[in-house]
């Protein structure tokens, strides 16, 4: 299958696709990444960040969505904004740092253009220098570029960058349930991000990070060295650090445990895996915890919110969460062989600090660059990105328990975990997105 020429011919876009199988060129196409930026990122949902974090007036943080610089910033109405972070001018940015607070507007390194947090151009340096030359009816008089669409849904902030698509609800759809039992583990329904996340950047294609969050075959083979570790040290982490060993000894679960899971599809790649229990189904109790929910949000809700601990919720195409130990995982494609990874942890408000404290170990333990797991997880995908670009087998197979009559894009629920049409239901909406033209082409 050649690899050029992918912009003009749906087909071979499709045939990237089939038979529970992935060309390669998926993977190491830089086609295929610059089609993936402007009709998959470019019109899907994206997570941006939690209103938590610009808590203030002024308060911002910076990001990219699609490659595309964007601020999350507070406005003195309280509503949170989404921004490019590029000035209508020339095209600067406007905020450099990561963070930061930029007071009553936002203002133009450059030449003094400022704006005010919703986009709309606030003034011009030398604004009599503008009359009668067609500056009214220009694309800069109208301001800051802003997403087709903004959302914040229980304190997580999204945008769609397209004018068109699917609404918020519409796409997401049942999905959105994972963030209701995250947020209703605060007593008062509220969340409140970590001061900092783990950010490191892996040598490999987004995709091949977003399928092993679905993969639970490989933790037996990829992390038997750190499920040994733990049950070698397990007296000492026990007496130390007994949360460490609550989270490191279940990835020494064997198949039978993955097996019987259960895991659930959604429309537009969404899936759930873990609906019965997961690694994280037996943490130990916080005390007092329970009855904290309990008075909160009744004996009923609460003892839901608890029992609910899928092992990975995903947000096609790019977060990832866990309700329990209050994690995220956010995808930031940055070229067709380079994924920055954010790992967010959070505290529930009302909440014992624990919840933190917890969410924080397990992003070290499992997520860091340096720990016992992700190492594993990064020297493969990086061999995989290097070795999908030689010669042989071009296809990669996800055939495991396909079947020919197999629905696409639907919700269905399984009891087998190691079935791979949670990763297979993520390439249909993937197929549909990439040979859907944009508007106007």
């Amino acid at each position: 299958m050649k690899s050029s020429n992918y912009r003009e011919n749906v087909e071979a876009v499709q045939g990237l696709f089939q038979n529970g199988r992935v060309h390669r060129d998926a993977y190491i196409s830089d086609e295929i990444f610059d089609i993936e930026m402007e009709r998959l990122f470019g019109r899907a949902w994206l997570y941006v960040g939690h209103e938590s974090q610009v808590p203030s007036t002024g308060d911002y943080i910076t990001t990219t969505l699609a490659g595309t610089p964007v601020i999350m910033i507070r406005d003195a109405d309280e509503t949170v904004r989404v921004v490019v972070n590029r000035c209508a001018h020339k095209g600067a940015q406007l905020v450099f740092e990561d963070k930061g607070n930029a007071g009553r507007m936002l203002r133009c390194p450059y030449h003094a253009w400022s704006y005010k947090f919703n986009g709309a151009l606030l003034a011009v340096s030398l604004k009599s220098g503008y009359e009668n030359t067609g500056f009214r009816e220009s694309e800069a008089s109208n301001g800051l570029t802003v997403p087709g669409g903004v959302e914040v849904y229980r304190g997580f902030v999204f945008a769609r960058l397209s004018q068109t698509g699917q609404s918020f609800v519409d796409y997401f759809g049942d999905v959105l349930s994972a963030l209701d039992n995250m947020a209703d583990r605060s007593p008062t329904g509220r969340l409140r991000v970590g001061k900092s996340c783990i950010r490191s950047v892996i040598r490999c294609n987004w995709k091949m990070y977003l399928e092993n969050i679905n993969d639970t075959v490989h933790p037996i083979s990829t992390h038997e060295s750190a499920s040994a570790t733990a049950r070698s040290v397990g007296e000492h982490f026990a007496q130390t650090d007994p949360t460490a060993l609550e989270q490191l000894l279940p990835f020494g679960s064997g198949y039978d445990f993955y097996t019987k899971m259960g895991a659930r599809t959604l429309p537009n790649g969404h899936s759930i895996l873990g609906t019965r229990f997961s690694i994280h189904s037996e943490y130990s109790d916080v005390p007092g915890y329970k009855d904290q929910l309990a008075a909160a949000h009744g004996p009923e809700r609460a003892a839901e919110v608890l029992q609910y601990a899928p092992q990975n919720v995903v947000f096609y195409p790019s977060l990832a969460t866990k309700g329990s130990p209050q994690v995220i995982r956010v995808l930031r494609p940055l070229a067709v062989n380079l994924t920055q990874l954010e790992v967010w942890a959070f505290q529930p408000e009302g909440a014992p600090d624990t919840m933190l404290k917890r969410g924080e170990t397990y992003s070290r333990l499992v997520f860091s660059p340096m720990s016992v797991v992700a190492h594993d997880d990064v020297h493969l995908f990086e061999s995989q990105q290097r070795a999908l670009a030689s010669a042989g087998n071009p296809w990669v197979n996800l055939q495991r328990q396909a079947r020919a009559d197999e629905p696409e894009n639907s919700d269905q629920s399984f009891d087998d975990g190691n079935n791979e049409l949670v990763m297979r239901n993520q390439y249909v909406a993937w197929r549909s997105l990439m040979t859907t033209p944009v508007t106007g082409e």
